[in-house]
């Protein structure tokens, strides 16, 4: 696996699109995160659609072509030079089809950005267009607008990616060891769910693997894993990377599940690393070539994320 093409880092009077690929967006919780991010020196423009509430599907944000229309846009505008997601829920998969990936591979690289349901688009972006992205945080998310770590790391990532090229976390060594790789994953459930279509990543040989996921009860994250193993994505892994289990049960369960479905690889795997759903997200960029010291719970990139 190869490191992916990195995109520009952002400067002060950057111009970001904020977009819905997913779930409705709350009003108020946007307008508390453009907040921030005018208070970083950026211009924040919000795409058309990303107040929409679908008539009929309650739980996504607008209609499938409207979404879809909004992020094609901004990703082939110009004078955009990145792109946040508002939120994350459910909805980001049923855009991939209909966006023009040969339009958007016409376009300049740019800076990418969100999580949760959002890794669906991750995988895409790899896979369609070559690039880095950033799994972090969500202008709308209460754990941007209301978390000092989670807007310093991502402001770090954003204007001095040089400054976070280590990533420390609070983290300790599920499986102890150290592990080169590109980075990878995200929310273990759309992880799940992506294989088997077009596109889709089949193996994670060589990579790092990031995995978190929110509200699922024990047998469900057994599932996927196991969907997973058998369907060879861990085959030539290098190292696994483990993040929140926020709304989950009891670590302790969450945890004797990991280690029953992940210790058998033979890999170094560090747990607690701090990206996801929890409080306090640390941003982790894919598709860069890092070093895992799972005993010292850090991530070291090669290179920043960002050039």
């Amino acid at each position: 696996m190869n490191p992916l093409v990195r995109p520009s880092r952002l400067a002060p009077g950057a111009r970001v699109a904020v977009v819905a690929p997913s779930g409705p967006v709350p009003g108020e919780r946007l307008r508390a995160g453009l907040d921030v991010l005018r208070g970083w020196g950026l211009d924040p423009v919000l795409a058309p659609h990303v107040l929409d509430r679908h008539q009929e599907l309650a739980y996504l944000a607008g209609t499938d072509a409207d979404r879809a229309a909004d992020l094609q846009a901004a990703w082939c505008d110009p004078a955009v030079d990145a792109v946040l997601c508002a939120r994350g829920g459910y909805g980001a998969q049923r855009l991939i089809d209909l966006l023009d990936w040969e339009a958007m591979r016409a376009a300049a690289p740019k800076v990418f950005v969100g999580f949760s349901d959002v890794t669906a688009l991750h995988e895409a972006f790899a896979n369609r267009l070559g690039l880095v992205t950033l799994h972090g945080p969500m202008a709308a998310g209460v754990d941007f607008i209301k978390n000092a770590r989670a807007q310093d790391h991502l402001r770090a990532t954003l204007f001095e990616p040089e400054s976070v090229r280590t990533i420390a976390s609070t983290g300790s060594a599920l499986i102890p060891g150290r592990a080169r790789g590109v980075t990878l994953g995200g929310c273990l459930c759309l992880l799940a769910a992506e294989i088997g279509t077009p596109y889709a990543r089949t193996s994670a040989r060589g990579g790092l693997l990031c995995l978190e996921d929110v509200g699922e009860e024990s047998y469900r994250l057994d599932r996927y894993l196991t969907q997973l193993l058998r369907a060879g994505l861990f085959e030539g892994v290098r190292g696994v990377l483990l993040g929140s289990w926020q709304e989950c049960e009891p670590y302790e369960r969450v945890r004797a599940l990991l280690v029953d479905r992940l210790g058998g690889l033979g890999v170094p795997v560090v747990e607690e690393f701090g990206f996801g759903h929890g409080e306090a997200a640390l941003t982790i960029p894919l598709g860069v070539s890092a070093e895992l010291d799972a005993g010292a719970g850090t991530l070291t990139l090669d290179e920043p994320a960002l050039r």
